[in-house]
């Protein structure tokens, strides 16, 4: 029997971004079942909205992006337009599988489907339960009343990535049995790559951005003083972002105990830079599935994050790890060195055992079974 055509939609196939992470990585698994995979996103690089190559390659999945306009915040844009849409219907996908609800992609994305009858859902990437201020609170709301609501039911099914936002979706008219959980995954080698020695650090990993509210982390460390322990922060930043974040190092003078490093991307050295650390903590204001705390917690760390959403969802504190009041530096401080003073490595090993369900391999089954 031939296998399937399957076309991929996202916003940004370039830069540290979560949805992208869990768009190849779907993918490469998905190509290894035999199908046919494309990619298509804008031009743009996540955190920086850089110009990139129009086409790229990674393991055998084709990419192919298209120039994209910004209509607001982060990430909303417009960029599947005619030229895509003819290289798709070109391409004729069996499945599509449209990225990020409330974009404008999605929507196109059903439009097509229609046009070449073609199977569409929808991954949610968990967009709820944030305050954007007053006026986007507002478009978000309308958004959902007016076009969420009926947008969603024309999805073959919608995938949420967390049990938490599975509320959500019901409460927008979606009837529960139009929803599957199939969580962000990662792949097998953060539970097979043998371990590298680990050093008396502390290591936040991803973008360096206001949501990750990394003043938090960084006053923590000053409470720290008696402590010899560093703190490495890692990813690509936002610059003015950044810049604050080395105006507060130097008036909290702990200059020589926080360092910053550019983005790692390839998974081999991301997991000896995760070994590298004793504890890895994530304080950001909003998460949706954080899949740098699942690889952390594949790699044995103690992790620590603060009590947004889908940490609480990953880590059952005490147990296979800790959760801290969002902003609270204090806090945090205590848990850090109640964490650097930990002896035995029950925590560690009960959160390497948690996640061990996040593995592609697994969750691949889960999707594919859709497909028919």
């Amino acid at each position: 029997m031939e296998k399937l055509k399957i076309l991929e939609l996202t916003n940004f196939s370039a830069g540290a971004c979560g949805v992208f992470a869990r768009v190849i990585q779907e993918s490469i698994e998905l190509k290894k079942l035999g199908y046919e995979v494309r990619v298509f996103s804008s031009n743009l690089e996540k955190g920086t909205n850089k110009i990139v190559n129009n086409s790229a390659e990674i393991q055998g999945i084709k990419i192919s992006r298209f120039p994209a306009k910004q209509l607001g915040g982060e990430s909303y844009m417009k960029w599947f337009s005619k030229e895509s849409e003819k290289l798709a219907v070109t391409f004729k996908p069996d499945v599509i599988i449209a990225h990020s609800y409330r974009h404008k992609h999605t929507h196109s994305a059903l439009d097509l489907g229609k046009k070449i009858n073609s199977k569409v859902f929808l991954v949610t990437h968990a967009p709820f339960g944030r305050n954007r201020g007053f006026t986007n609170n507002i478009i978000v709301s309308l958004y959902d009343f007016f076009l969420g609501r009926r947008k969603l039911k024309k999805f073959n099914k919608v995938i949420a990535i967390t049990k938490w936002e599975i509320s959500y979706l019901e409460k927008l008219g979606l009837e529960r049995d139009r929803i599957v959980y199939i969580p962000n995954g990662i792949p097998n080698i953060f539970f097979t790559q043998k371990p590298k020695k680990e050093q008396n650090k502390i290591l936040f990993l991803g973008r360096i951005s206001p949501i990750k509210n990394l003043e938090t982390l960084i006053k923590s460390i000053h409470f720290l003083s008696d402590k010899k322990i560093t703190l490495e922060i890692v990813g690509p930043a936002e610059e003015d972002y950044k810049l604050n974040l080395i105006s507060l190092i130097k008036n909290l003078k702990v200059e020589s105990r926080v360092v910053f490093y550019p983005a790692v991307y390839d998974l081999k050295e991301k997991i000896e830079k995760i070994d590298s650390c004793k504890i890895f903590v994530l304080p950001s204001f909003s998460e949706g599935m954080p899949q740098s705390l699942i690889e952390a917690m594949a790699r044995k760390k103690i992790v620590i994050s603060s009590d947004n959403l889908g940490g609480k969802e990953l880590i059952e504190n005490n147990s296979n790890g800790f959760i801290f009041e969002t902003g609270d530096y204090n806090q945090l401080a205590e848990v850090i060195d109640k964490s650097i003073d930990l002896k035995d490595k029950k925590i560690q090993a009960h959160a390497e055992k948690s996640v061990e369900k996040f593995k592609w391999s697994i969750l691949i089954k889960n999707l594919e079974s859709l497909f028919n």
